[in-house]
């Protein structure tokens, strides 16, 4: 197998993590967990070994959405490291695997922070192409501490086109610039509704705001979403869209939102895009 470039690999936090990318919002409710469970898995699709971490430690949700039982827990080796749940083909760690759903994370920043670390840091990832991390909406401790962990690929903004959205989303942009991490590109849900009926499209919640963030950022619109049911329901049933039917308009949209992140990431490493082998599900 070809290997992807290593331009930002985990070094010896992450040993065999060659490209980690965070998948941020400025705001919550932009569908910002639902993007990362499919570029992960639209990534696996096209041969790459990935795995996905869930840094929202008050609200972990990758858990449901990769139809991981309630209540199955991650290994522990060494009394140490925990062996990441695999599921639809993919690597996954979530605070949602060690703790009941109903409890809610009633902490400060430093203890949040600190179980971010532990989770990160003490699973056993083995060789991943990539690592996207699920993080959680803002520009806060989680944000910072992973900055300072390990070293990261680059981040992808998650939005809407609703102009409070986009507010966020240029606090997020600039925050990660702040802390040298370069923006590979700008993914817009919720772009426009399709009724059912007559087919009539309704920009519910404004039109071309993630294209005139990207171009004002110089970065990159990855893909536009629309406003979808089925979106929601593949994600509830625990069987995301691109797993749930790989050839459907909207996962070959996620897919091509992750061939041009590929592709950034590549830019920025100046060495070729990499191929990979298909891998067993």
């Amino acid at each position: 197998m070809s290997q992807s470039s290593v331009i930002n690999a985990g070094d010896n936090v992450l040993p065999g993590v060659k490209n980690v990318v965070l998948v941020a919002s400025g705001k919550g409710g932009v569908g910002k967990s639902t993007t990362a469970v499919n570029l992960a898995l639209a990534l696996a699709k096209d041969g790459a070994q990935v795995g996905l971490l869930d840094a929202d430690i008050y609200g972990p949700s990758q858990g449901l959405m990769l139809g991981v039982p309630e209540g199955q827990r991650p290994r522990v080796e060494d009394q140490k490291y925990f062996v990441p749940i695999k599921a639809l083909g993919i690597k996954s760690m979530s605070m949602s695997y060690l703790v009941d759903e109903n409890t809610p994370m009633v902490w400060r920043g430093p203890m949040a922070t600190g179980a971010l670390r532990q989770i990160l840091t003490q699973t056993r990832w083995g060789e991943l192409d990539y690592l996207i991390v699920d993080m959680p909406p803002g520009t806060g401790d989680i944000q910072l501490t992973m900055s300072q962990t390990v070293s990261v690929a680059g981040a992808v903004i998650v939005t809407t086109p609703q102009d409070i959205a986009l507010l966020d989303a240029r606090k997020a942009i600039e925050m990660f610039s702040k802390v040298s991490i370069p923006v590979l590109g700008i993914l817009e849900n919720m772009s426009v509704h399709i009724c059912r009926e007559c087919g009539a499209q309704s920009h519910i919640f404004g039109s071309e705001g993630g294209v005139n963030v990207a171009r004002q950022y110089n970065t990159e619109l990855l893909a536009a979403l629309p406003l979808s049911i089925e979106i929601r329901e593949q994600v509830d049933a625990g069987k995301p869209s691109v797993a749930a039917d790989p050839e459907s308009e909207i996962s070959l949209i996620y897919r091509e939102a992750g061939r041009k992140m590929v592709e950034a990431i590549d830019n920025l490493s100046g060495e070729p895009k990499p191929r990979f082998s298909v891998h067993d599900d």
